[in-house]
Order: structure tokens, then C-alpha cells, then sequence
């Protein structure tokens, strides 16, 4: 079901029904939070256990498992925890043969899926559920789950051949657009500035970063132009986040500024605007992530700031996993695309169609239609194909930033190839044709590891022998200005 479709109730209300407990296996501490807040807030007894779960908060759950007039409805628990804990387990299975295991809910299960945005090791033990509780029911639930994933799920927790209930991805009511985001640092911040204080004025919403150290500074910055905005990571202590989370929804912070670690599941009806101020790793995680927004049915923005450089900042943290590139190219796709609908472009990677009504001008490119050209870049690879080379003469790796500047006439002399022309067009141009090549094959990055750090240098693709070719084109299509 789609973010905000109501996936949380499909376990909460049959746990409230039944006679036993429910146990609800969970990826996120902010999730499972979130989900105790608003349950305690309707007085239903369901209670947490994680590794930073109290003593006393843990011997109270263990207890109340094998007690038969106990009234705990929902244990909500990381799979981490369940992997760990041979004492939690245990019980368990003296629920399980006292019959006060009522079902299992697995939510975010596409956590479970190696071909998965969000794997997660730990809930490889899942796939013991089955085999030692073998009558109790076992419920999946994810934003995010194409057809691969889904049978990969089934195969990995012993569940062939099951129910699979499945609705439309499609949010209406959320308008998707990108912007360019500026290289000045001060004039990216204006431009957020300029949103929270006019477009979004009064209105609730989540600035995501990538990293820690990002969303701190960020939120320095954005307090420092009179923002009222918090942060919001995973290393701050539970109290001070619950503090920060606490002030978002009761509208003290107009926005939270925040890692992944906040947000999925966060049911809060009025978020008005999701700002990416860096691209998602994997178009499953902009959706969940933009996903947060408009969960009232009311009109609400979802924004993303890209620029080139902050896919180099990405990928040397997901090339290691299976398909993480992979992921992070799709994205990249997404944000280089300059004509087509943008909700046709998330349906079509969810495996689903859907028309120009759909989006109903709901996306930057169907409110405002520009004319699209097409143009061969297959010269402008083979330039840079020349430029590499002379690089390597010298022994030299070229980083994306060096062989943008060496094209544009840039940077040290020794790098540039005199013969090749200067380009007429603009640099962000320049860096939309150089993603472009990269997410084709045409162009690679090349990763190597230094004493602090992964640093990623580019070199010819897979598809580099296509450009000798006379015939070979490389299409490139744009708005027409």
C-alpha cells in the first residue's frame, strides 16, 4: 500500500480485537515510537523492546507474554533484538504453546530482500518464524515492494503461494518537482529560506539530509536566518529527539531537519512539504521518504535540490551493496529528466501505468509543458574519452570535478586537450550529459580506498567500444527554453 494508505491498522485493529498479543517486527526506533505515541494516545496497551529498552520496561514484556490475564496488545520490536535475544525468544515459544501468539506483523518487509533498498541482515532470522510457530499468521506490509522483490520476500520467509493484497502507489494530492541546486551554499539556503518563509509560511514539513553532520549544519544555518527548525539523527539521545519530535508535532518547530532515521511510519496528518536537500539513495526511499507529506488528503510539496555532485557524495557509500548503484542511478534518472511527468516516471519503476489524468498537473513538467529536443552526445563522450586518456598518460585519475573542468578549459593546464572545444553551453548542462553517459554505461565510476575515505574517480564504461562506431548515437533529450 502506499505511504499513508493505512498499512499500520491492517495488524493494530485485529491485535485490539483479539484475545493474545501481537507481535510487530520494525526497522526504525522512531517508527516504533511514532506508533506507541498515537496507540498510548487511545489508551491500547503496546509496549517496545529494543537494545536501549530499560530493564524494567524489558522484565515487564517477558512477564506479560506468558501471562494469560495480562491486557499488552502490541510488542513492537527491532529484528535486531529478536536475532539477539535467546530469553525473548524463548518466551515466545511458551506463548506460542500457551496460544496467546495472535500473529506476527512484519512491517517495512522489503527490508528482508537482498534486491531490496533497505536490507537489513538481521531480518534474514525471520525466516524462522514459520518453522517454529508454524499456526500463527504471518503478515507483511511495505511501501515499497516491485514484483522481484516480493517473491524474494516470499522464498526468504517461507511463504509461498499466500495472499498478496496490493492498491495503487499513485498520491494525488502530493505535487513532485525538481530544482537545480545551486554550487553557493548561501544561495541554497536562501532559496529553502525563501520557501519556509513565503510558500510554506505556518505550515509543517521535514528537510532530509544525508548525513549526521549535514543535518546539524544545516539546521545552524537555517536557525541563523530566524527558522524555527530542529534535528533530528540517529546518535542524539532518545530524550533530546523525543524532545525535538515532540515540539514538530505540537507546531513549535515549523520543520524538522533530519537523517532517514526519522520518518518512516510518521503519522503526521499536516505535513505540508518534504524537502530533499540532497537526492535519495534508491527511488523506494524518495518515495517513503516525500511519502511523509499530505497524509490528510490535502494538497502538499515534495521537493527535491539536485545537483551532480551530491551522486559522487552518495555512491561511495552504497557501491558495496548489491544493488545500490543500481538504485542510485534510478534516481539519478529521475532528477535528470527534463520532460516527462514525474509521477509516470515513480509509476513505471512500481510496475504500474498511469495516464496524464493521473497526475492531473500535478508534477513540475505537466504544469508547465515545455518543448522537448533531442540532441547526439556521442562527440561530447568521446571528448571526454580523450581527455581521460591524456590524464592517463600522466598517471592521473580523474575525479568528476577534474574532468568537468578540464572539458570547460578549467583547473590544470597539464589536463586539458587543447583540441577539444570548449562547450557553448552552461556547466550544469556539461554535468547533465556526464550523468546521462554514466547512467547509460558509456562512463563509470571507479572507486578506490583511501586512509579516511572512499573516493571515486571516473573512468570508460562497459559500452566505450560503441563510441568508435561512426554510426553510434547517443540521444539526449531536454526541455526546449
Amino acid at each position: 500500500m502506499p505511504t499513508g494508505g493505512g498499512k499500520s491498522l491492517c495488524y493494530q485493529l485485529p491485535a485490539i480485537i483479539g484475545k493474545g498479543i501481537t507481535i510487530v517486527v520494525s526497522p526504525l526506533i522512531a517508527l516504533m515510537e511514532d506508533q506507541l505515541h498515537g496507540l498510548h494516545a487511545k489508551k491500547i496497551n503496546a509496549m517496545m523492546l529494543s537494545a536501549k529498552a530499560g530493564k524494567e520496561n524489558t522484565n515487564k514484556i517477558m512477564t506479560a507474554l506468558i501471562d494469560s490475564k495480562s491486557n499488552l496488545k502490541l510488542i513492537y520490536v527491532t529484528p535486531e533484538y529478536m536475532s539477539k535475544s535467546n530469553r525473548f525468544m524463548s518466551k515466545l515459544q511458551k506463548a506460542y504453546e500457551m496460544e496467546r501468539l495472535d500473529r506476527f506483523a512484519i512491517d517495512e518487509v522489503h527490508c528482508c530482500s537482498q534486491w531490496g533498498h533497505d536490507f537489513r541482515p538481521d531480518y534474514k532470522f525471520l525466516g524462522i518464524l514459520k518453522s517454529m510457530f508454524p499456526t500463527v499468521p504471518l503478515l507483511g506490509l511495505t511501501a515499497t515492494a516491485p514484483a522481484k522483490i516480493i517473491i524474494d520476500v516470499q522464498k526468504m520467509l517461507e511463504i509461498k503461494g499466500c495472499l498478496i493484497l496490493r492498491s495503487s502507489f499513485n498520491r494525488p494530492n502530493l505535487f513532485y518537482e525538481v530544482r537545480r541546486k545551486p554550487t553557493e551554499k548561501d544561495a541554497c539556503l536562501g532559496m529553502i529560506e525563501n520557501l519556509l518563509k513565503n510558500r510554506f509560511e505556518g505550515k509543517s514539513g521535514i528537510i532530509y539530509t544525508t548525513t549526521i553532520k549535514d543535518a546539524e549544519q544545516l539546521t545552524t544555518d537555517l536557525r541563523a536566518r530566524g527558522l524555527k527548525v530542529g534535528c533530528y539523527h540517529a546518535i542524539l539521545e532518545p530524550e533530546f529527539r523525543t524532545k525535538v519530535y515532540s515540539k514538530w508535532i505540537n507546531g513549535e518547530y515549523q520543520a524538522v531537519v533530519a537523517t532517514i532515521a526519522f520518518g518512516l511510519g510518521i503519522d503526521k496528518p499536516d505535513v505540508r512539504f518534504v524537502i530533499h536537500h540532497c537526492l535519495s539513495k534508491s527511488m523506494e526511499s524518495f518515495y517513503q521518504e516525500s511519502g511523509r507529506a499530505g497524509r490528510d488528503g490535502k494538497r502538499s510539496h515534495c521537493i527535491v535540490f539536485f545537483k551532480l555532485s551530491d551522486v559522487f557524495k552518495l555512491s561511495p557509500m552504497v557501491f558495496q551493496d548489491k544493488v545500490g548503484l543500481e538504485n542510485l542511478y534510478k534516481m539519478l534518472a529521475y532528477c535528470l529528466n527534463q520532460s516527462s511527468c514525474r509521477r509516470s516516471l515513480i509509476a513505471t519503476h512500481f510496475e504500474e501505468k498511469w495516464t496524464e489524468k493521473d497526475c492531473d498537473e500535478m508534477c513540475d513538467h505537466c504544469k508547465k509543458p515545455r518543448e522537448k529536443q533531442v540532441i547526439d552526445v556521442c562527440t561530447y563522450c568521446s571528448y571526454l574519452y580523450q581527455i581521460m586518456m591524456n590524464a592517463a598518460q600522466s598517471e592521473t585519475r580523474l575525479t568528476p570535478l577534474k574532468l568537468i573542468d578540464s572539458w570547460f578549459n578549467k583547473g590544470p593546464v597539464a589536463l586539458r586537450v587543447s583540441s577539444i572545444p570548449t562547450p557553448k553551453f552552461s556547466r550544469e548542462f556539461g554535468e547533465a550529459i556526464i550523468g546521462h553517459l554514466l547512467m547509460l554505461g558509456y562512463l563509470q565510476e571507479d572507486f578506490h580506498f583511501s586512509a579516511y575515505s572512499t573516493i571515486t574517480y571516473i573512468k570508460r564504461g562497459p559500452k566505450a567500444a560503441l563510441v568508435l562506431g561512426k554510426e553510434h548515437k547517443i540521444p539526449f533529450e531536454y526541455e526546449k527554453c
